[in-house]
């Protein structure tokens, strides 16, 4: 007998100028980019540690630790295989993804339909199981002061 499980996932970087915004595996144009180990990119982040959390397998850190020089400037979606790779060790089925990125700019709405599409392709279902979307923060906190740039996802799982 299989069961769902949810896992929800976070993940924040600081906009820095000299690197490219990926989000989702889509380059956005802008003049600043996410800063951290990986390409940061927050969204396909967020979507990795909420399937980790659904099959309560710790965290990206863990996972991909900052400390090995391997994962150094890596394509977030290579974070996202590895990530696969587990839920099919755990015989687990993907069901769906709801993500919401969190920025004051740029704004995303026209990049929103290619981060969902390049998603559902490395996550291999349908392009309707994958759902993001874009929220402003209003100009309140370190977000809306367009310091960096947040996103959440929850996901669905089935686990025999």
């Amino acid at each position: 007998m299989s069961s769902t499980r949810c896992g929800l996932g976070f993940d924040l970087h600081p906009l820095v100028d000299g690197r490219p915004l990926v989000l989702g595996g889509v380059a956005v144009p802008y003049e600043r980019g996410l800063g951290g180990h990986s390409d940061a990119d927050v969204l396909t982040h967020a979507v990795c540690e909420a399937l980790l959390g659904a099959l309560a397998l710790g965290d990206l850190g863990r996972m991909f630790p900052d400390t090995d020089p391997r994962w150094k400037g890596v394509s977030s979606l290579v974070l996202l295989e590895g990530v696969l790779a587990a839920l099919r060790d755990r015989h687990a089925t993907l069901v769906n993804v709801d993500a919401t990125v969190v920025c004051q700019a740029p704004r995303l709405g026209s990049h929103l339909p290619a981060m969902a599409e390049r998603l559902a392709k490395t996550l291999g279902v349908e392009p309707d199981r994958v759902s993001v979307k874009a929220k402003s923060p209003e100009h309140l906190g370190h977000l809306g002061r367009g310091e960096g740039i947040a996103a959440m996802a929850v996901v669905s799982v089935e686990v025999p």
